[in-house]
């Protein structure tokens, strides 16, 4: 990933986003959380496409959410590597849980709650679904635990494959977002972003990376 950040030296460790590949649920529209589902036909080839970019890029570690489709992911990534790295699962880096809205169709979710749903995206980071997790909660799971990663693996090229929620909250964090509806979008979806670690400070690198660009920023 190191030819994707230009001018990086030596000393700085080199964190990568990498979201699951598109399963059958979320071709369903359907909300996941800590439920599950395969990876759809379109996913599968999305992923090996990410394989191959990812297979020409320096990769030390892979870190990924023990979830089932991160796992799936996972394996078709390594599989286009000559040498595959080394995979450490993580239970830290799971999904937000959606609690009571978990299986629902985001349309089901508008039509039969929609004023609780509005209510919640107003909310920012304290979006939380019934019986769910917060998304002020996720990141102060899933910060801790990056950090560390980059203090563990300095100068390291590290791959973290997990979840819209888990990228969305350290890169929003890193950002100063405060995760309403008017700010102006800042990540596109499927899509790898960077995260840097100097001295151990976490900083925001390219983000919105395609394969089909020839890892160029867009």
């Amino acid at each position: 990933m190191q030819s994707l950040i230009p001018g990086h030296n030596n000393s700085l460790t080199i964190i990568g986003l990498l979201r699951h590949g598109r399963t059958v649920w979320n071709e369903e529209g359907r909300i996941q959380g800590r439920h599950d589902s395969p990876l759809s036909k379109s996913g599968r080839l999305e992923v090996l496409q990410w394989a191959r970019f990812l297979s020409t890029l320096q990769i030390d570690h892979i870190i990924a959410s023990d979830l089932g489709r991160v796992r799936e992911t996972v394996a078709l990534l390594q599989q286009c590597r000559k040498e595959t790295a080394a995979v450490k699962w993580e239970p830290g880096l799971r999904e937000q849980n959606w609690g009571r809205w978990e299986g629902l169709t985001f349309a089901e979710l508008k039509e039969n709650q929609g004023q609780i749903l509005e209510k919640q995206i107003r909310a920012g980071w304290d979006f939380c679904p019934p019986e769910g997790e917060s998304r002020r909660n996720l990141l102060n799971r899933v910060l801790p635990l990056v950090q560390d990663i980059a203090a563990r693996y300095r100068n390291r090229r590290i791959l973290l494959v997990c979840h819209e929620g888990v990228i969305k909250s350290l890169i929003y964090h890193l950002a100063g977002r405060a995760f309403l509806p008017e700010e102006k979008k800042l990540l596109q979806k499927r899509q790898l972003h960077l995260l840097t670690a100097e001295n151990d400070q976490l900083s925001l690198g390219p983000l919105n990376v395609l394969p089909a660009a020839g890892g160029k920023n867009r």
